[in-house]
C-alpha cells in the first residue's frame, strides 16, 4: 500500500489544531492561467466548482501578460481574484531553458509571493474539485502537501523507476533493485498541493533555480527536489491522476475521490472526442460529465449578491513598467497553461 499522512496531521472530515502566522490567518485556492487558449474554460470550471462545494475561500487566478482582457474579466466576473504575475525567465547561462514550456512552468514559483495568505492549495487548471476540501487549510504547518505521482505511464521512460516497473504507488508490487542503492525519494505531482506563501521561501527558490539544470518535468521535478525534506504524501482522493485509472485501479474508490486532474492526453472535458488511448473507457466518460455538468451550470455562476472575493488586482502596466528587460526575450505563452 502507498504510505498516506497520517490522521493527527490532517483529517479529512474535521479540523486540526494548528498555528498561524502572527498577524493574518487568510487562506485561499490559487490556479494559474497563461496564454489566450482555452485554459481559461478550466479556471472557469474551477471557480464554480469550488462554489459547488461551498468552499469558504476565494479562487486567485495568477496569470502572466498574455492573457488577453476578455478572459480577465470572465474570470472576475465569475468571482476570482485576477492577480498578474511576472514571467520567470530562463537563466543566462542555459540556452536550453529558453522556451516557452519552461517559462510558463517556472512563473508558478510566483505565487510564493502572495504572503497575504498564510496558507493556499495550488491546483491546475485542468482540475475539477468535487467535495469540500477546505480542511487541507488547516494541515499542520511547515509542510508541503501534494499526492504521490504514478510512474507507470510511458511519459516516465527516462526514468530509472520506469525501467524496473518500479512505482510509489505500489512499491510491493516490483521492488526497488538492491544493487540500485537506496529507493528513490517520494515523489509528488504538481497539479495540486498545500503551502504556506513566503518571500524567503520564494528567493530561496529563484536562487536555487540559477543553478539547477532544467529536466524534463520541468518546474515539478524542480519543486520535488526543493521540498523533499519537508514533503508529506497526502491520500490520491485529493488528486486522482487518470491514469490510475488504468494503472493502479485497485487503489482508486471513484465515490471517495475529491479532486480529480483531467491530465491525460485527451482527457481536457472542454477538448474531449473520447478518441485518444484509454479516453472511451466508461470511468473517464462519467468524470467529463460531471465536469461538464457543473459548468454549464448556471445556477453556479458568481451572483453580484455572492461577498465580494478579498484580493487585490494587478494591472499589466503597473507591474510590468517596474520589470527590468530579460536577457532573454520574453516568449509569449502557448494555450495550454
Amino acid at each position: 500500500m502507498a504510505p498516506s499522512i497520517s490522521d493527527d496531521m490532517i483529517s479529512g472530515t474535521g479540523k486540526v489544531a494548528t498555528t498561524y502566522n502572527v498577524g493574518y490567518s487568510k487562506r485561499a485556492y490559487v490556479t494559474f492561467l497563461a496564454g489566450n487558449g482555452d485554459y481559461v474554460k478550466g479556471v472557469v470550471g474551477l471557480a464554480k466548482g469550488l462554489r459547488k462545494v461551498k468552499s469558504a475561500y476565494p479562487l486567485v487566478v495568477a496569470m502572466l501578460p498574455d492573457v488577453p482582457e476578455e478572459h480577465r474579466e470572465l474570470l472576475r466576473s465569475q468571482g476570482c481574484i485576477v492577480r498578474e504575475i511576472e514571467p520567470i525567465y530562463p537563466p543566462e547561462n542555459q540556452v536550453q531553458f529558453a522556451m516557452a514550456y519552461y517559462v510558463i512552468n517556472y512563473s508558478k514559483l510566483r505565487i510564493w509571493n502572495f504572503e497575504e495568505y498564510s496558507k493556499m492549495v495550488y491546483l491546475d487548471a485542468d482540475i475539477q474539485v468535487y467535495e469540500n476540501i477546505d480542511h487541507l487549510l488547516d494541515a499542520t504547518d511547515g509542510y508541503f502537501y501534494a499526492v504521490m505521482d504514478c510512474f507507470c505511464e510511458k511519459t516516465w521512460s527516462h526514468s530509472p523507476q520506469y525501467s524496473v516497473g518500479y512505482c510509489q504507488q505500489c512499491p510491493d508490487k516490483v521492488t526497488w533493485p538492491t544493487e540500485m542503492g537506496s529507493p528513490p525519494s517520494l515523489y509528488f505531482n504538481a497539479g495540486m498541493f498545500v503551502f504556506e506563501p513566503s518571500r524567503l521561501t520564494f528567493d530561496s527558490l529563484i536562487e536555487n533555480l540559477r543553478i539547477t539544470v532544467p529536466t524534463l518535468f520541468a518546474e515539478q521535478d524542480f519543486l520535488n527536489k526543493y521540498f523533499n525534506h519537508i514533503y508529506k504524501p497526502i491520500p490520491l482522493i485529493y488528486n486522482l491522476v487518470l491514469a490510475m485509472l488504468w494503472r493502479h485501479p485497485e487503489n482508486v474508490k471513484l465515490d471517495e475521490v475529491k479532486v480529480v486532474h483531467y491530465c491525460a492526453a485527451g482527457s481536457k472535458p472542454w477538448r474531449y472526442t473520447g478518441k485518444e488511448e484509454n479516453m472511451d473507457r466508461e470511468d473517464i466518460k462519467i468524470l467529463v460529465a460531471k465536469w461538464w455538468d457543473i459548468y454549464t451550470d448556471e445556477s453556479l455562476d458568481y451572483k453580484s449578491s455572492d461577498p465580494e472575493p478579498e484580493g487585490e488586482t494587478f494591472s499589466r502596466s503597473s507591474i510590468m513598467a517596474t520589470m527590468p528587460e530579460p536577457a532573454i526575450a520574453y516568449i509569449p505563452a502557448p494555450s495550454a497553461a
